[in-house]
């Protein structure tokens, strides 16, 4: 049995994250803002995150074996974590992002269009942080989310002294787990993605695309949860991780796995100012390499595995007849 503390926890993989950790018998302790409670037997702390003394205040003596936090999105946040944690955890985990390698979004070294990109390519050792930028505003973070959550790992990785290759120097271990575009779950999906597929090529309307869209990844939600609880309770890697079933999909694949399950053929229209592409059309390379997990030890399905079951759940979220 291990301590494990999980800040947010409360939807979508970060819920069936806590379930699972509580399940395999692990003490398992929730810090969010009340915004959900955890399953019987899970310690609940509600306090802001951002709010450094309360937290001090809900946390008291307590100390853990590791903290997974999934809501962490701007430097600010991760330094507050840090001073908060220094003493109290010996390995940090964090929920990050794909968006971290969006070249559209901060001037990356360019990958060939049919070469996945490696952890290497944003190192967090070097990544600048500057602590002073409208962090706190709403609309700021929102146009900025890539960002915020580079500088997040940087932040974090300089507190612990983990560098590209996970070496801990100090402090806590940490390690960010860079989640593909998540899917399935049906209205557990939040983001509403694939139901905006469903919704489409069910109704026979065009799906807006770009004219050459290149591949990305994706990763169901429940794989991602199972990845965040192995890297807490088994794995002892530090630096960033790439986390993404095997075999990518551009968008007009995508499309097509929703209408093989409505019987009807989609129908596309570029993608303009006037009609913006629809998610997971692009036209930059966006697709992750999980050579890194895999030779630590995590196997990986393949996205041909659950992407029927979770297309046929959006389906039924939109109800939606299937063919």
């Amino acid at each position: 049995m291990q301590r494990i503390c999980v800040i947010g926890g409360s939807r979508y993989f970060g819920k069936l994250l806590v379930q699972r950790l509580r399940a395999a018998g692990h003490q398992v302790t929730v810090i969010n803002r009340g915004s959900g409670r955890p399953p019987a037997g899970v310690e609940h702390l509600v306090v802001d995150r951002d709010d450094e003394a309360a937290l001090l205040a809900a946390l008291g003596p307590r100390t853990f074996d590791v903290v997974v936090d999934q809501v962490c999105y701007t430097p600010v946040q991760a330094a507050i974590a840090a001073r908060v944690f220094a003493g109290r955890t010996r390995r940090y985990v964090m929920t990050s992002t794909i968006e971290v390698y969006d070249p559209a979004t901060a001037a990356l070294v360019p990958v060939p269009a049919d070469t996945p990109v490696g952890e290497e390519a944003v190192d967090p050792a070097t990544w600048p942080v500057d602590l002073g930028l409208p962090w706190h505003e709403a609309a700021y973070l929102e146009s900025h989310y890539a960002e915020g959550k580079r500088q997040a790992e940087a932040v974090l990785t300089r507190a612990a002294g983990t560098g590209a290759g996970g070496t801990r120097a100090g402090g806590f271990t940490f390690a960010s787990v860079r989640s593909a575009h998540v899917l399935g779950g049906g209205a557990r999906e939040f983001t509403g993605r694939l139901a905006h597929y469903a919704r489409r090529v069910s109704a026979g309307e065009p799906v807006a695309v770009h004219a050459r869209p290149l591949p990305t990844v994706f990763i169901h939600f429940a794989e991602l949860a199972e990845l965040l609880h192995w890297a807490a309770t088994e794995a002892d890697f530090g630096g960033p991780l790439n986390a993404c079933s095997d075999g990518p999909l551009d968008v007009h694949a995508l499309t097509a796995a929703v209408a093989a399950q409505t019987g009807r053929e989609p129908r596309y229209q570029p993608a303009t100012a006037a009609a913006p592409a629809s998610p997971f059309s692009f036209e930059r390379h966006y697709a992750m390499s999980n050579a890194r997990a895999k030779s630590l030890g995590f196997a990986f399905s393949h996205t041909a595995d659950w992407l029927p079951g979770a297309v046929a759940e959006a389906l039924a979220e939109a109800a939606v007849p299937t063919a």
